[in-house]
């Protein structure tokens, strides 16, 4: 009876022990939140071989999650699900609460990481918001997938493994908000959606910050403009977002949506014209009258591949009292002036805001 006693005794000190040490283990690995809001990585398909055509945003995030087994190796992961919409129905609001849980979470002792599950539509748009105005070093990942879960040869699985490792790794921290999509992280501030039906559509024109192998990290540059701690912007403090548009510029263009913009109350027009944002002829007295109005006026190009917009070439910027979006494209300069009409309508603080950032 006592070799008995002694021998359970032995058992439940063991039972402790490896207790302890999983807890040990567990509370070693970083600890990483996922925020859902839907897109393709959330879509399902009819069909497997449907890679292109599927509905969006019908997967919740407890699903991915318990979907990917290999996380629980990698990271501690708990998931929110903030909204679940396609991409393309964002608004600002949704900017904005998403804006504030990530800056909530990243205050947190318990939270080395965020992810953020996306659609590819907005991904740019929502990552480089992200990268302007939430105050942190820690790592903030932006994940997407171009295949639905139920296809063949899904990406969404990889892409949100490999997203989690690279939130989870120390090295990540202080180098902005990332986007992370086939193997590839590049910075949220440079890189965009390149085409619409390959699991490669996202590039920088400026080259990816690093890549994953087997999720393992491997970095090669860093970003040089203002970002997340060295931002003047701060997500706190933004109530609302002012309307700003983009009018596409092509041949034959005419003013029927710079006029129909400026009554609408849009505080600024991005004109997102061809090659170095030009603009033509007739609508240079337009664009000046309206820019007349207190209606900011930012020249952009519509050149996939990192249209370059210089000051001052193509049309006299600084006698027309109008701003060039430097190297970003028009959905991100729209992005930018909207954060930054939050705080000002000087043109020459504008425009020191769009070279810095």
């Amino acid at each position: 009876m006592k070799r008995m006693t002694a021998g359970l005794r032995k058992c439940g000190m063991l039972v402790i022990a490896l207790s302890f040490s999983a807890l040990a283990m567990a509370q070693q690995k970083p600890q990483v939140v996922i925020l859902a809001t839907g897109g393709t990585i959330a879509g399902a398909g009819a069909d497997a071989t449907n890679s292109a055509t599927y509905q969006a945003a019908k997967v919740p995030v407890d699903k991915l999650i318990a979907g990917i087994p290999q996380l629980n190796d990698i990271a501690s992961v708990r998931g929110e699900q903030v909204f679940q919409v396609a991409s393309e129905s964002l608004r600002n609001d949704n900017l904005l609460t998403l804006g504030k849980r990530v800056s909530e979470l990243a205050k947190r002792d318990d939270v080395d990481g965020i992810v953020i599950t996306h659609g590819t539509d907005t991904t740019e748009e929502t990552a480089y918001f992200l990268n302007l105005v939430v105050h942190t070093d820690k790592p903030i990942v932006v994940v997407a997938s171009m295949r639905p879960g139920t296809a063949m040869s899904a990406d969404g699985t990889l892409n949100l493994f490999n997203a989690v490792s690279v939130a989870g790794n120390k090295e990540s921290r202080s180098r902005g908000v990332l986007v992370v999509m086939n193997d590839e992280i590049n910075s949220a501030r440079d890189v965009s959606k390149m085409i619409n039906i390959r699991p490669d559509a996202f590039k920088s024109p400026w080259g990816a910050l690093g890549m994953i192998v087997e999720g393992k990290s491997y970095w090669f540059r860093r970003l040089d403009k203002r970002h997340t701690n060295a931002s003047e912007f701060d997500i706190d403090k933004i109530k609302s977002l002012p309307l700003v548009e983009i009018a596409y510029a092509g041949g034959n263009v005419n003013d029927t949506a710079y006029r129909a913009f400026a009554q609408a109350g849009a505080k600024a027009i991005i004109h997102a014209g061809p090659g170095n944002g030009s603009v033509a002829g007739p609508l240079v007295p337009v664009l000046q009258d309206i820019h007349k109005q207190g209606i900011q006026i930012i020249r952009s190009s519509h050149v996939n591949a990192g249209g370059f917009v210089l000051r001052n070439a193509e049309q006299p910027d600084d006698k027309y009292d109008w701003i060039v979006a430097h190297d970003l494209n028009p959905q991100k300069a729209r992005i930018l002036a909207s954060v930054a009409l939050a705080t000002t309508n000087n043109t020459k603080e504008l425009q020191r805001i769009f070279w810095q950032y």
